[in-house]
């Protein structure tokens, strides 16, 4: 395929099958993706009567490395070929540029034998571009095989312009050679002015110059995905019978126990058996800190051993390991089309016919107005060669595979590229709680020992108490006494009551842990501790007491911890203009309590699975919707948002669900993976635009419509290289998101993140916060200045933007405020705030 009509074309055939449901085909990687119960022989078939050729992904050597993953070796040879065929045309070119122009215009000195003699050097030119022709008679096959199946392409429009200038050089060298015979000099001359040998070569020497700089930039473009296929092992050395034997890592089995030592990779998921290590896991989760591995754990391939020898169990091999599954889903977005796609394709499917035909005319209304047929040819060939398909078929493709390798460098992994394209234009976020604003597991928040009794003292004696215990909350205190290096002391006649708390014995004393209506059975708790307990309820958190000997001794307040970056996170997204939406089956108080820590606009507490999709729905009517979850509950939400997006550390139910996987569970790639949607979109757009005006503007400028104004004729040979460069510079253009930065979210500076947290590092010149207020009432310019003066009356407001024609103020704030701050103070003076984000 050499162009978007080549792509339609695969793409109407094969969609004409019966049993064939869906049907995509892919310009840039050369591949095609079918869903349905056609054979891949069927489809094969199809193919090849479309004038194309193609074979079932997996067979005749293609691999991994093949046209799916964006062609690897193939890619590289057809850079080989193309290199060669522009080494030999240039060599041609040169020469035959000598003799038609050098001589011709420019005086440059000819050998004796050829001074004077016309004929020989129309020979000469004839034989150096059929030369040329002969090289590059892949357009020529290409083209014309097009057209005898009625789906011209680009190569048709090369073919035809480089064909219709040969040969009317060639008319024009025979109707010379009568004019020689006859004597008549001045028509001999006039006769090595209407040789365009040269135009057909240097047609098809920048064309194919053209092709070789796409093909180099097409290859960048999948970069990432390369990089990733090279992580994986070639061999893996198989333990058995006391013995390692080194294996390709195709023959690696589910079972088998396989040797990994320092500096290897690990060439499949498994569990380690024996030995204990660090391995280095930046290639899965972006995180440069090794690993500590011991017997029990989980390892990943294509992850780095760093330091100790180990032997692994493997559970999941081949296509199944982790890195494979990335490597899938990055390959499969790039195979899928964006909905802005569907445009240029129909463009694309009637482009080449109507450049054809608006050839045709261009030569046939130059004569009518009495130009001669040469001026005419030049001007019709310059519409052939001038015109680009191949910039539309690349525009949308390009920007996808460079933006999904960019957001699978750091993590984000997009499906498909209705995801890469949806993502960008939401209007709202709607966030799971557990595991995705919180941690998903109990920690300890605050700990409040009674006068007399240090926080270490608390701490010792509780985790002896809970160290027998298998709770969440124990494990809890568990966590927080190691973070304090605190070690647990034997204690003796363990008992635990479900429902209500632990005892034991520690050094003779009675030990006792639980809740507020066990422990006051067993110690006197003061009025004060029963408030605190109070106010710790009241903030989500489940307050554990401890006593000894009938003396309290403590609270632990002990809940489902939010994550360091959630709230900036949600700052971020409410920076971009979207509003945030906590769903959570939790109750309202918990569930309030978290989201005013978070930042989060709107809390829906107490809400079942289906609850939750119908939350979605709702949402969907004010915009765009994308939900954000982890859970197996989570599932039927991600289904229907125009987005899912599954924390990485979740079920694989969520991830199977959502559209965006987050592989390293950071709710900060959230608002990152917003912004590279919408810079890849941009991106789409700027192709396309230039595109389109290319060919728009450089069409009527080949067919001499601007000759009477300007009196600019354009040159074939100009249109040609005109035309080679507009797909490199769509595909360079492309590139560029290469360079964007997906944490850096336009506040002027750029944004340092905490690679263990994704934290937003404290910066000095912090921006301002700022809330958008949508208001009813506004009539006037009046309106716009008396709630303009009421906001910036506030103390915590810098200024206020009020629009009455748009019905909002955009607030920048000096301070953090909660919304009914803003919302009184508006309704104040008559107007309705019908909603804040």
């Amino acid at each position: 395929m050499s162009c978007a009509a080549c792509s339609a074309r695969v793409e109407k055939a094969v969609a004409k099958l019966p049993g064939v449901s869906s049907c995509t085909v892919n310009l840039l990687t050369g591949s095609m993706t079918v869903e349905g119960s056609a054979s891949s022989e069927e489809i094969a078939d199809a193919v090849r009567k479309a004038g194309y050729d193609a074979e079932p992904y997996g067979e005749n050597g293609t691999g991994k490395e093949g046209a799916k993953y964006g062609g690897g070796e193939r890619e590289d040879e057809e850079i080989k070929r193309l290199r060669k065929r522009l080494i030999y045309s240039a060599a041609f070119l040169v020469i035959l540029m000598y003799f038609s122009m050098g001589h011709m215009m420019w005086g440059f000195p000819l050998p004796g034998a050829l001074e004077g003699n016309h004929i020989a050097m129309g020979l000469i030119q004839l034989l150096l571009s059929a030369g040329i022709i002969v090289i590059n008679q892949k357009f020529f096959v290409s083209g014309f095989k097009g057209l005898i199946h009625r789906s011209p392409n680009m190569d048709t429009l090369v073919a035809m312009g480089a064909s219709a200038a040969f040969i009317y050089s060639t008319a024009a060298l025979f109707a010379m050679t009568g004019a020689q015979l006859a004597g008549n000099s001045e028509a001999v001359m006039g006769y090595m002015h209407e040789f365009y040998f040269e135009a057909a070569g240097m047609i098809l020497t920048l064309i194919t110059l053209g092709k070789m700089l796409e093909a180099r930039s097409k290859g960048k473009t999948t970069d990432a995905l390369k990089g990733l296929i090279s992580l994986a092992p070639k061999t893996a050395a198989v333990f058995a019978d006391g013995t390692e034997t080194r294996v390709p890592v195709e023959q690696l089995a589910k079972g088998d126990v396989f040797a990994v030592r320092p500096g290897e990779s690990i060439p499949a998921d498994g569990v380690v058996v024996f030995g204990n290590s660090t391995v280095n896991e930046s290639v899965l989760t972006g995180e440069s800190i090794p690993v500590d591995k011991t017997v029990g754990d989980r390892v990943f391939s294509s992850t780095i051993n760093q330091s100790g020898y180990i032997r692994c169990e493997a559970l999941k091999v081949g296509d199944e390991t982790a890195l494979s599954k990335i490597i899938s889903l990055v390959s499969d977005a790039a195979a899928t089309k964006a909905p802005i796609a569907k445009t240029a394709d129909k463009v694309s499917g009637i482009f080449v016919p109507a450049v054809i035909a608006v050839a045709a005319v261009t030569i046939f209304v130059w004569m009518m107005l009495g130009q001669s047929i040469g001026f005419a040819l030049a001007r019709g060939i310059s519409v052939l060669v001038i015109s680009c398909p191949c910039a539309l078929g690349l525009a949308t493709p390009v920007a996808i595979m460079v933006g999904s390798g960019a957001a699978a460098k750091n993590g984000i992994l997009y499906k498909n590229a209705a995801a890469l394209e949806e993502a960008g234009r939401a209007a709202a976020v709607l966030l799971d709680k557990t595991g995705t604003v919180t941690s998903g597991k109990p920690g300890v928040t605050d700990i409040v020992p009674e006068p007399g009794v240090t926080e270490s003292e608390l701490i010792r004696k509780a985790c002896s108490l809970e160290a027998k215990s298998e709770h969440p909350l124990a494990a809890a205190v568990m966590e927080e006494a190691d973070k304090r290096k605190i070690n647990p002391e034997e204690t003796e006649n363990f008992r635990t009551m479900p429902g209500n708390g632990l005892s034991a014995r520690l050094s003779g004393a009675e030990i006792s842990g639980g809740n507020y209506k066990f422990i006051s059975g067993a110690a006197d708790i003061p009025d004060s501790a029963q408030k605190t307990a109070e106010r710790l309820s009241e903030e989500g958190k489940t307050p554990l007491f401890f006593s000894e000997d009938g003396r309290l001794l403590g609270i632990i307040a002990v809940a489902d911890i939010i994550k360091e970056e959630s709230p900036e996170a949600v700052r971020q997204l409410k920076k971009m203009g979207i509003k945030v939406v906590m769903l959570t089956g939790d109750n309202e108080r918990t569930a309030k309590a978290i989201g005013a820590a978070a930042g989060i606009d709107e809390v829906i507490a107490g809400v079942l699975p289906e609850e939750k999709e119908a939350a979605v729905r709702r949402f969907a009517g004010e915009g765009k919707v994308i939900m954000v979850g982890d859970g197996i509950n989570d599932a039927p939400a991600l289904t229907t948002a125009d987005v899912g997006i599954a924390i990485g550390a979740g079920t694989e139910i969520a991830i199977d669900a959502a559209d965006i996987v987050l592989m390293k569970s950071r709710l900060t790639d959230v608002p990152a993976a917003i912004r590279l949607s919408r810079a890849a979109l941009r991106n789409i757009h700027q192709n396309l635009f230039w595109a389109f005006i290319y060919n728009v503007i450089g069409i009527p400028l080949a067919a001499g419509l601007f000759i009477p104004v300007t009196g600019w004729a354009m040159n074939p040979m100009f249109g040609a290289a005109t035309m080679s460069l507009s797909s490199f510079c769509v595909v360079t253009n492309a590139l560029r998101l290469n360079l964007f930065d997906i944490y850096d979210w336009g506040s002027g500076k750029k944004e340092e993140t905490e690679p263990e947290t994704g934290k937003v590092k404290n910066n000095k010149e912090e921006s301002k916060m700022e809330k958008t207020m949508k208001i009813e009432g506004m009539m006037c310019s009046h309106c716009e200045a008396r709630v303009k003066k009421t906001l910036e009356s506030l103390e915590c407001v810098e200024k206020a933007d009020v629009s009455h024609e748009k019905g909002r103020a955009v607030v920048e704030l000096k301070e953090a405020v909660d919304d009914s701050v803003l919302k009184q103070a508006v309704e104040e003076q008559d107007y309705k705030v019908t909603n804040i984000f």
